[in-house]
């Protein structure tokens, strides 16, 4: 099977087609991302996070895979909506506007601070614009600043507890590579350090080779619902993060690292019973208060089907491809919409469409297109290299 096309048609026939044809506020700016099976738009509320994944995402296509001015255009409408509505006087960006732009929920969410800097870096790249730049600039050092409180005066824990999330330490490993046009060599190396010590040595469990959620700052675990918490899809998609890293520093070690542990990730996460990697799983093996522990998520399995591309790449191992033809199978047959259109968000355990929409608060134009250009670069490089061979 030729995947590095199933990829780029998609990409290009399917998901940004849906997008560009119902996501655009033409009367406001910026994108709806509360998107119905027919693309309908049933709530117009706008989320910053997935304001700045979509500009993000239009203009790395622009800058990637085509001059196309529609990209740019579409990328603009984004970059505009949140230089203008997006963050407040101080530069911290709110989690939630309204179609017109008037705040809705505070900034306690540093990730619409993160997508915000990513959408700006990448669209500056594109125009050349200086003031674009400064600002992917200064998010970004807004955002390091807020690196040991990110949810500041909104944090509800006490510190009686002083659990430390992974996800920042993920994003900022991956963050800091979209950034290296308008950061100093000194800065990304400096941040990438960081990372790889905090993803690879204080949250990867040397014991298990897992990655858990939540650490106490020592690395040590802590024995509760947020101490035992494993998220198997954001383990994963952070192997791909230190797999780049590793292609850019040539360290074929933290490959292979990070190779070995999207495998042990997935022997542990993937449903044996009904297919599918499972959405949060407790350590212990113990009951969980995510009630939605067991659902299927779509981007759970396009973070592993990149990580496992990647993976195969950089190592042509049979394990790695023998997982990515079992996860392809699966994601495809499931998560896919032929008849409408992008992909299905929520499947309940047994593979069933839990909820057929196609945005909402959390599902934007950003995973489906992602993994979609990513698996087709890396398809592109293994079919060339069997090729040659």
């Amino acid at each position: 099977m030729n995947y590095s096309i199933l990829y780029k048609d998609t990409l290009l026939n399917d998901i940004l087609p849906f997008w560009e044809r119902y996501s655009i506020d033409t009367q406001y700016g910026g994108y709806f991302t509360c998107l119905d099976r027919n693309g309908k738009v049933y709530d117009t509320d706008k989320f910053i996070w997935l304001q700045g994944r979509q500009a993000w995402t239009f203009s790395m296509l622009y800058n990637k895979v085509e001059k196309n001015p529609k990209w740019l255009e579409i990328a603009k409408n984004g970059i505009d909506f949140l230089r203008k509505y997006g963050s407040d006087k101080e530069g911290n960006f709110y989690f939630s506007v309204t179609q017109k732009g008037e705040p809705l929920v505070q900034p306690y969410n540093i990730f619409s601070d993160c997508f915000a800097a990513m959408a700006f870096s990448q669209y500056a790249i594109a125009t050349n614009d200086e003031e674009i730049k400064e600002l992917a600039k200064t998010t970004y050092f807004n955002i390091l600043q807020r690196i040991d409180n990110p949810k500041g005066n909104y944090e509800k824990n006490t510190l009686t507890r002083p659990l430390v999330g992974f996800s920042l330490p993920m994003i900022l490993s991956n963050l800091v590579l979209e950034l290296e046009g308008v950061l100093s060599s000194e800065e990304v190396n400096k941040t990438i350090d960081y990372s790889i010590n905090q993803v690879m040595e204080i949250f990867l469990d040397k014991k298990t080779g897992l990655i858990f959620e939540n650490v106490l700052p020592d690395g040590s675990h802590d024995d509760s619902f947020n101490g035992r918490l494993l998220n198997p899809g954001h383990g994963i998609e952070a192997m791909w993060f230190m797999i780049d890293i590793g292609v850019r520093k040539r360290d074929s070690e933290l490959i292979n690292k990070a190779t070995d542990t999207i495998l042990k990730i997935l022997e542990h996460s993937w449903d044996e019973e009904y297919g599918g990697i499972f959405y949060f799983m407790d350590a212990k093996g113990y009951p969980l208060q995510q009630l939605e522990w067991d659902q299927k998520l779509w981007w759970v399995h396009l973070e592993t089907l990149v990580a496992l591309a990647k993976a195969y790449e950089h190592t042509q191992k049979d394990e790695v491809f023998n997982w990515y033809q079992k996860v392809h199978n699966y994601s495809w047959s499931h998560f896919s919409d032929p008849e409408k259109g992008e992909w299905f968000g929520y499947l309940n355990r047994q593979g069933e469409v839990l909820l057929n929409l196609k945005g909402g608060k959390w599902k934007g134009c950003f995973h489906v297109p992602r993994a979609m250009f990513q698996c087709w670069k890396s398809f592109e490089k293994i079919e060339a290299n069997n090729f040659k061979k």
